[in-house]
């Protein structure tokens, strides 16, 4: 089923016209719990990758044996999937309640050092013919994202590892069947649920944080003192859930500089990684096919947003 999202509230661009050059598109990718094949966008599915190439993996140091077992945390998702299928109000039944206490984070492969290879996790795949927007790179035609498991990297030691593949599809001759994965993961959201999209192009307008001082004001001015620019930021600006292009929501951390290592260039959003579709306070992004079954926030991952790639 498409997903169409609703005209925004306001006409934005009439109230402050110099947004009308600032608006950027993105892709919404709407995902939905389903059963992706290789020849299908998705998140979580399986990856179209040639049997004879090497799997992405991560060999940054890092600890790497403690956390949860990967077949657990699929487990559990299975087991709470089938009871809420079966009664939304009751849970698990004992049987069920019994095995998943069983499901803990502890030090499950003590016998990883800090640099054995360990396989990264497909996080998404991409056709350009599912999402046009994204960026040219020659005859390539499908887009390959991972990461790691852990968040242990970087300066700050809290950050994710982000791989990214492209490749030309007709390239791949036999597709490799059984794909790997960790022993373990750091963290049971960083697993994706396996998704079908619904991709959807909409406008975008800067974060209210990233507009010059002048122009928040007047936006403040205009929402009222009790909005203080709440509008602007959940109905007006910046998509929320997966999508591709478009600008950073940047209520989590607030704005900083993203540049390119190598020339100093701007970085622009790839693809945003997101916990749920929408939440109490972006209601108005809510596509009309899902209005009747508003109180449901399409889940991909357990918690907490991600950012997962710039260009």
């Amino acid at each position: 089923m498409a997903r169409t999202t609703p005209p925004r509230p306001v006409d934005v661009e009439a109230a402050f016209p110099e947004l009308a050059a600032m608006r950027r598109t993105a892709t919404r990718l709407h995902p939905r719990r389903g059963a992706p094949t290789v020849h299908d966008s998705s998140v979580g599915g399986p990856l179209l990758w040639p049997a004879d190439e090497p799997w992405p993996v991560c060999t940054i140091p890092h600890k790497r044996g403690s956390g949860y077992r990967y077949p657990e945390v699929t487990r559990k998702r299975e087991i709470l999937d089938r009871a809420r299928q079966r009664d939304p109000r009751s849970g698990p039944n004992a049987e069920e309640r019994e095995e998943l206490t069983g499901f803990k984070r502890a030090r499950h492969a003590p016998h990883l050092a800090d640099t054995n290879p360990i396989p990264l996790l497909a996080v998404a795949q991409l056709y350009r013919r599912d999402v046009p927007d994204l960026p040219w790179t020659g005859e390539d035609d499908l887009l390959q994202v991972f990461w790691c498991g852990f968040e242990r990297h970087g300066d700050t030691r809290h950050d994710l590892h982000v791989q990214l593949r492209w490749r030309r599809s007709a390239d791949v001759g036999t597709p490799l069947t059984e794909q790997p994965a960790p022993e373990v993961v750091g963290r049971e959201e960083l697993v994706p649920n396996p998704c079908v999209l619904h991709p959807e192009e909409v406008v975008e307008h800067p974060y209210l944080m990233t507009l010059d001082l002048e122009l928040q004001d007047r936006i403040a001015v205009w929402a009222g003192p009790e909005d203080g620019g709440d509008r602007y930021i959940s109905d007006l600006s910046t998509a929320p859930g997966w999508k591709t292009g478009g600008y950073i929501a940047w209520n989590l951390t607030g704005p900083r500089p993203l540049l390119c290592s190598t020339c100093g260039t701007e970085l622009t959003p790839l693809l945003t990684a997101a916990q749920y579709e929408w939440d109490p306070s972006t209601t108005s992004w809510i596509p009309f096919e899902d209005q009747h079954d508003s109180g449901t926030l399409w889940p991909t991952t357990p918690r907490r947003s991600r950012r997962a790639a710039a260009r």
